[in-house]
């Protein structure tokens, strides 16, 4: 007895689309630990992935009224295919670029913090040197200056810089708001200041390169 898979022609697109469907799951899963395995260059990899999201886009736009649920289909067909799944349906784009976006952001991220660090290093010197030496003028500055030194992981719990402006800002602390450092405490304050941006400039990757 012929068993009919379909009734017509419209059922029969329909599970040849869910045929498509499959295969495009179980390439991109093959794909992905073909390039963790590094079986394939970064670049082949990149450029059938690419591929193989385009037409997932194309064909689960198609099917979004009979397919909703993308994860739901992979169960029901028993695919395992998590790494797939990941890269289809939650990522979108191939590896390689994700991880091109992530390393650039980084990059971005910590070059705009050590450019705040700098910043505030300089403006807290250059505003004892004009005589800046009130609490509620010295206070702000340094906790600037320790807030973005604590934004940088490139910089260890203990580092110099962090300890003593962490002591100065208790000093202030423990001041009037319009009380003012002496001679002597500002010029210490700004040594202190000096040395920990030497140490600062000094831990930077590729410092002075």
């Amino acid at each position: 007895m012929e068993v009919k898979l379909w009734n017509d022609k419209r059922e029969r697109e329909m599970y040849d689309n869910f045929a498509e469907l499959y295969a495009i799951i179980k390439a991109t899963e093959r794909l992905e630990k073909a390039y963790v395995r590094d079986i394939i260059s970064p670049q082949e990899y990149e450029l059938e992935c690419q591929k193989l999201i385009a037409h997932f886009k194309t064909l689960a736009s198609t099917l979004k009224d009979t397919v909703p649920s993308i994860e739901r289909f992979a169960d029901t067909y028993k695919m395992e295919c998590p790494a797939a799944i990941n890269r289809l349906v939650i990522s979108g784009i191939p590896a390689t670029v994700e991880h091109r976006a992530a390393a650039a952001a980084s990059t971005s991220t910590s070059a705009a913090i050590v450019a705040e660090c700098v910043q505030n290093f300089i403006t807290a010197m250059d505003s004892l040197k004009l005589n800046m030496v009130a609490v509620d003028q010295v206070h702000p500055l340094l906790s600037d200056l320790y807030a973005s030194l604590n934004k940088l992981t490139i910089l260890p719990p203990d580092f110099e810089g962090k300890t003593k402006m962490k002591e100065w800002i208790a000093r202030l602390s423990k001041m009037g708001a319009a009380d003012e450092l002496t001679e002597q405490q500002a010029r210490q304050l700004h040594f202190d200041l000096e040395s920990s941006y030497n140490s600062f400039m000094a831990a930077l990757p590729n410092a002075g390169t």
